[in-house]
């Protein structure tokens, strides 16, 4: 006689595949489980908490920044005008580059020939880093700076160039720096975002690519940037609504989490429906903290003439530093500020005359960023912040035919960093004799972006998240740290 087997539906018993796998094999197929869920980084906080993708996360290891204030110069600023000095360019003048490609900037009918600087140079610091006259207040702070010369990009275009700055790769759909920061680290401050943008105020338009240059990509939304509206208020709906109380909002707000939080119980381990909840708590804490940061009034009259808040010159990007500093005080892990609008003469863009317009935006934020720099270390806060300065791509060298103006140039050009574990006083890597192309240690997109990440204690290469069924990172498949600028 063949004895019967009876099968029993597992999902009669078990209503998810986790529950399952918790009971099955006394709970060992949990284990497995856990490891999986750990290296996503979707493992719930103990006690039964549910899961909070903003939540502090350790570092792959110890470091002294914690935050990260990266200073853009939209637009692309020229290396040889600012911080990469070559005298060569003055007895060159007027002389053809032999050999050059039309095809290297993005006015192939408009080249012209070497063009010297219209500015001049002096050594400044104990280093004696050669430092272009429109930056007389950051010139004081060079023994601060690790200025990297060699940098090069892949793109001779703005849109492109911005996408591969900011995330790694030149076309739009992938996590900014700053996203990748917040989800590898989580955030230090509840009641305000982990990641802020600022742009230029001075209706010049917002950089070519928009939102997308500090979006979050495949990750999560929770971890895109916030952007500050740059005329009115800086945040919308951040005041209650009339004849709203705080204990009716905050009955409200009780009610949807139980209800989200219900629904994630039969979804768990789902980022997108997490960040949803923490959201909606965020936006309720920020009614409180946002408005007291906002508040420059709060600074004395001291901090705000450091700054230059009441000059007419540079007051609107003194107004972004400084608000950057309240906000890396208070715990914002990633502040990035835009200095210039959407093309040419409205950014760093100095097509038609490099003098006026490079001499133009140096006004507008040289006494800023120096106050800046100033201010952090002052606070103690410089240790622990990260400050980098750069644009999308350099400048050519050579003239635009038309004009005075420098065009596009991917082969080279400068960012520096200060603060948050880098050597001060250094200058990393050489271009050629005239700043055409990085020759000596050169920087590519990557190493930028994986020395970053190394400064706020992340490993570029295991900071990863699976999309497509491919573990995608920010330096993709490339980058090495720059060790030698590391304190």
């Amino acid at each position: 006689m063949t004895a019967s087997v009876h099968c029993v539906d597992p999902s009669s018993s078990y209503p998810s595949r986790r529950e399952f796998l918790q009971r099955a094999g006394n709970g060992f197929g949990m284990l497995a489980l856990s490891s999986l869920l750990a290296e996503q980084g979707l493992l719930a906080a103990p006690g039964g908490a549910a899961l909070d993708p903003l939540s502090p996360k350790v570092p792959h290891f110890p470091t002294k920044a914690k935050s990260v204030i990266w200073l853009f110069m939209n637009g692309g600023q020229s290396q040889v005008d600012t911080w990469d000095y070559k005298p060569a360019l003055a007895e060159r003048d007027g002389k053809e580059l032999e050999g050059f490609d039309k095809n290297t900037g993005f006015f192939t009918g408009s080249v012209g020939p070497i063009m010297k600087s219209p500015f001049q140079f002096a050594q400044h610091g104990e280093c004696g880093a050669w430092v272009s006259e429109i930056f007389p207040n950051l010139a004081k702070h060079v023994d601060r700076m690790a200025i990297l010369k060699s940098c090069w990009t892949d793109s001779n275009n703005h849109s492109p160039a911005l996408f591969r700055m900011n995330t790694g790769f030149a076309r739009m759909g992938f996590p900014c720096v700053g996203a990748w920061t917040t989800y590898g680290l989580g955030a230090e401050t509840r009641n305000l975002p982990a990641f802020v943008v600022m742009y230029d105020t001075l209706g010049r338009g917002i950089p070519k690519g928009h939102a997308q240059n500090w979006g979050a990509g495949f990750l999560p939304g929770v971890y895109q940037g916030t952007a500050l509206k740059p005329q009115g208020a800086p945040i919308e709906n951040l005041e209650r609504a009339a004849g709203v109380t705080d204990a009716s909002q905050r009955s409200q707000l009780d009610l949807i989490r139980t209800l989200n939080e219900q629904h994630l119980e039969r979804a768990e381990g789902e980022p997108e429906l997490a960040a949803r909840i923490e959201s909606f708590e965020l936006a309720y804490r920020m009614q409180m903290a946002a408005p007291e940061v906002l508040d420059l009034g709060r600074e004395s009259q001291a901090t705000q003439a450091l700054y230059g808040i009441n000059d007419p010159k540079c007051g609107h990007f003194a107004k972004q530093c400084l608000l950057a500093r309240r906000m890396v005080e208070q715990g914002v892990r990633f502040v990035q500020i835009y200095s210039g609008g959407m093309e040419n003469e409205r950014s760093w863009d100095g097509h038609t005359n490099i003098k006026e317009n490079h001499a133009g935006f140096a006004q507008e934020t040289d006494q800023p960023i120096a106050a800046l720099l100033t201010d952090l270390a002052e606070r103690g806060l410089l240790d622990s912040t990260l400050v980098v300065c750069g644009g999308e791509f350099g400048r050519l060298p050579i003239v635009q035919k038309g004009g005075t103006g420098r065009d596009h140039n991917p082969h080279a050009f400068t960012t520096w960093m200060a603060g948050g574990g880098v050597k001060g006083g250094l200058s990393y890597g050489e271009t050629d004799e005239i700043g055409f192309k990085a020759v000596v240690d050169r920087v590519g997109i990557n190493d930028l972006h994986a020395t970053m990440l190394h400064l706020v204690g992340l490993n570029h290469e295991k900071l990863t998240y699976r999309f497509n069924g491919r573990d995608f990172r920010l330096t993709d498949v490339g980058g090495h740290v720059v060790t030698p600028i590391l304190a």
